[in-house]
């Protein structure tokens, strides 16, 4: 079993930045492939960024330019940096785990983003 334990949320201006970070726990996550999830009220569970085991990146389109995710093996952990914030971007963000082997996923309890005019 994973846990995996998101931290950093908040509520920040536009155009302010926060950094989000994912601390796992239980399994060496070195080989998982990792993201970064986003749920906005009365909208579907949307991906932001992941990070395969290998280092290979994608952003939604969305937030191209804006964020950066990355990721530390030595610390189990991974982050996402978010700047130049939007309204938009104010949602739920959860951390996101995929077995390389299983493919069994596990997901964080989330942490708020809020992003005021």
């Amino acid at each position: 079993q994973v846990q995996l334990v998101e931290s950093g949320g908040g509520l920040v201006h536009s155009g302010g930045s926060l950094r989000l970070s994912c601390a796992a726990s239980g399994k060496v996550i070195s080989y998982y492939a990792m993201g970064w999830y986003r749920q906005a009220p009365g909208k579907q569970r949307e991906l932001v960024a992941d990070i395969s085991g290998g280092g290979n990146i994608n952003y939604a389109d969305s937030v191209k330019g804006r964020f950066t995710i990355s990721r530390d093996n030595a610390k189990n952990t991974m982050y996402l940096q978010m700047n130049n914030l939007k309204p938009e971007d104010t949602a739920v963000y959860f951390c996101n785990a995929a077995s390389p082997i299983s493919q069994v996923e596990y997901w964080g309890q989330g942490t708020l983003v809020t992003v005021s005019e």
